[in-house]
């Protein structure tokens, strides 16, 4: 790659980081600022992903107008929006529910957008990994009603799929119908089915790589339908509350609830320091998808299996892969952070981490 990376200012602190091995890792440029993220491809499903910044009560949102989206939670962190850039960089498209595009209409879902310092990184990146030059934007909407005058819809160079209901086919079309970039698909009669969903944009669509950007009631119909291979969540340092007699201020899943003897569990696979915010990385599922690189009598992924908080996980390697705890990347010269005072890199024991 020739293009230059200006990063997010220094390198995160890489503390933990591990992987099975299996997928297309980053560019040497990229791990030195972030380590690195293997990206698996299946021959059958896209690879799935998350993407959401919480507070330490773990809410998404503070509901309120104006102030309802990411951003607000992530106070607007320079290191949050890179790597939300990188994410959309590796991803053939993304999901994002109807309220999102509500509460955020003039929000535009490409790399650029978020992190214009690297736009034209962030280009060559989607060129080098084979991907085309705007990710598909996915809308899930059960009714069918979008609000017609948000910005993506005037994109005309960035494809947009809606997938709704048997019943929101019909207001879906007539409110955007007349767009040429736009296609709609039905897939499922009260709700859509995730499921069919990846399916269709896997074996129609070519892709490989989806990035899920919620909001938390797209993100827990996906878990709950054992969607969701990872999950990045930027953990802000600050208390949202809820307040008594709403709105309320929703939390990483809503409209979905889990039986307490076997809840879903997830593996810490990434753990990332910047300043006072955490950047984590959690494998949800296992065993999900043939790889693209297996033997056809290899059954080592065949079916979806979740796993439980507390089942042992025979598939976690004994200790991280990678840079490893403690370890920081080399440095990167750039701007300075967003944080005020710059970066206190230290390791998990309190140690000053040096270089960069």
């Amino acid at each position: 790659m020739r293009a230059s990376w200006r990063g997010p200012g220094t390198p995160f602190t890489v503390w933990h980081e591990e992987s099975n091995g299996e997928g297309r890792g980053l560019p040497d440029a990229l791990k030195a600022i972030v380590g690195d993220w293997l990206l698996p491809e299946y021959a059958d499903r896209p690879h799935v992903f998350a993407n959401f910044v919480s507070s330490l009560d773990g809410r998404v949102s503070f509901s309120v107008p104006g102030a309802s989206d990411g951003a607000t939670v992530s106070r607007g962190n320079v290191y949050d929006r890179w790597l939300m850039g990188l994410l959309r960089a590796r991803a053939d498209a993304i999901v994002i529910g109807d309220n999102t595009l509500r509460n955020e209409p003039d929000h535009v879902w490409t790399a650029e957008a978020i992190f214009p310092d690297d736009a034209a990184a962030f280009a060559e990146l989607r060129t080098f990994e084979h991907r085309t030059p705007l990710p598909l934007v996915v809308f899930v909407s059960k009714e069918g009603h979008l609000p017609a005058g948000a910005a993506v819809f005037k994109q005309t160079a960035q494809p947009v799929l809606v997938a709704t209901t048997s019943s929101g086919l019909g207001p879906a079309r007539e409110a955007l119908g007349h767009l040429p970039h736009l296609s709609f698909a039905a897939l499922g009669e009260d709700s859509v089915d995730p499921n069919r969903l990846t399916g269709l944009l896997h074996q129609e669509r070519g892709v490989r790589a989806l990035l899920c950007e919620g909001g938390p009631r797209l993100f827990g119909s996906m878990l709950q339908a054992g969607a969701i291979d990872e999950l990045f969540l930027t953990k802000s340092p600050i208390f949202m509350g809820n307040p008594e007699g709403g709105p309320a201020r929703p939390g990483l899943v809503e409209g979905v609830a889990f039986d307490p003897a076997s809840p879903p569990g997830a593996r810490l696979a990434g753990v990332r320091r910047a300043g006072d915010y955490l950047f984590l990385r959690l494998s949800l599922r296992q065993g999900s998808g043939r790889s693209l690189g297996a033997n056809s009598g290899d059954k080592h992924g065949a079916g979806l299996r979740l796993r439980a908080v507390g089942e042992p996980d025979h598939h976690a390697p004994h200790h991280g892969v990678g840079l490893g705890p403690g370890r920081h990347v080399s440095g990167l010269p750039g701007r300075s952070a967003d944080l005020g005072h710059g970066i206190e890199q230290r390791d998990a024991d309190g140690a000053e981490v040096l270089g960069g």
